[in-house]
C-alpha cells in the first residue's frame, strides 16, 4: 500500500509539475483544498477512483498511468519543463522588442501632435527603435538563449546603428556613407571574437555522484 502511495504521490507531482501548474491551481481544477493535494504528493493519502479519473483527464494520460512507476517519467517531466520554460522566454522577449517599438510609435505620435513642422524627425524613431530592438534582443540571449548567436546579433546591432546614423544626417544634406567603412574592421574583430576559444569547467566524477546521491537523499 505504502509503494502505491509513493508511485501515485510521485506521478501526481511530476504531472503537475511539467504542466507547470501549483498546487493550488490543481486543488482548483479537483474543488478540493490545495492541502489534500499536499498530501497526495507526500504519499500520505490516495485521492478516490473518481479523483484520479480526474487527475488523469487534466494531464492527459491513462489511470494506468498514475499506479504504475515510470523510469524515464523524471527525463520527460524535465524536458517538459525546459520547453515551457523556453516558450516563456521567448514570449518575455517578442513583449520587451514590440515595447521598444511601442515607445517609438507613442514618440512619433507625440511629434506629429506638436504644433511645428519637425520634418524628417517624425520617422527617426523608428529608424532608432531598430539598433534599440537590436540590444533588448542581445540582452536576452545573453541571458536565456544560445550565446553563440550573441555575435551575429552584435553585428547585426553595429550596422543598424551605422544606418541609423547615415540616415539622420542624410537631411542636413551630410552623406557620411564613409562611416560604413568602420564596420569592416568592427566586423572583422567581431568575427575574430567569435573564434575564441575558452576552456571548459571540468567537473569531477566524484563530485557529480555526491551532488546525485544527495538528491536521491
Amino acid at each position: 500500500m505504502d509503494e502505491i502511495k509513493s508511485v501515485i504521490a510521485k506521478n501526481i507531482t511530476q504531472l503537475r509539475l511539467a504542466k507547470g501548474m501549483t498546487q493550488i491551481e490543481l486543488a482548483e481544477k479537483l474543488n478540493y483544498s490545495d492541502k489534500a493535494v499536499s498530501k497526495w504528493e507526500r504519499g500520505e493519502s490516495i485521492p478516490d477512483v473518481s479523483v484520479l479519473m480526474h487527475i488523469a483527464d487534466i494531464f492527459s494520460v491513462t489511470l494506468d498511468y498514475l499506479v504504475h512507476p515510470h523510469k524515464d517519467a523524471d527525463e520527460r517531466g524535465m524536458k517538459l519543463r525546459d520547453a515551457n520554460r523556453k516558450k516563456n522566454h521567448i514570449f518575455i522577449t517578442s513583449m520587451c522588442i514590440l515595447l521598444v517599438w511601442l515607445i517609438a510609435t507613442i514618440a512619433f505620435v507625440v511629434m506629429d501632435m506638436i504644433p511645428v513642422d519637425l520634418g524628417f524627425l517624425h520617422g527617426l524613431s523608428f529608424v532608432y527603435a531598430i539598433p534599440a530592438s537590436t540590444i533588448v534582443w542581445l540582452v536576452f540571449n545573453a541571458v536565456w538563449f544560445n550565446r553563440r548567436r550573441n555575435y551575429i546579433i552584435i553585428s547585426i546591432l553595429m550596422w543598424t546603428v551605422l544606418i541609423s546614423l547615415h540616415v539622420s544626417f542624410l537631411p542636413f544634406g551630410f552623406n557620411f556613407w564613409i562611416m560604413y567603412v568602420l564596420g569592416i574592421p568592427g566586423q572583422i574583430i567581431i568575427f575574430l571574437w567569435s573564434r575564441l576559444k575558452y576552456p571548459k569547467q571540468k567537473t569531477s566524477v566524484k563530485y557529480t555522484r555526491k551532488q546525485k546521491n544527495s538528491q536521491i537523499q
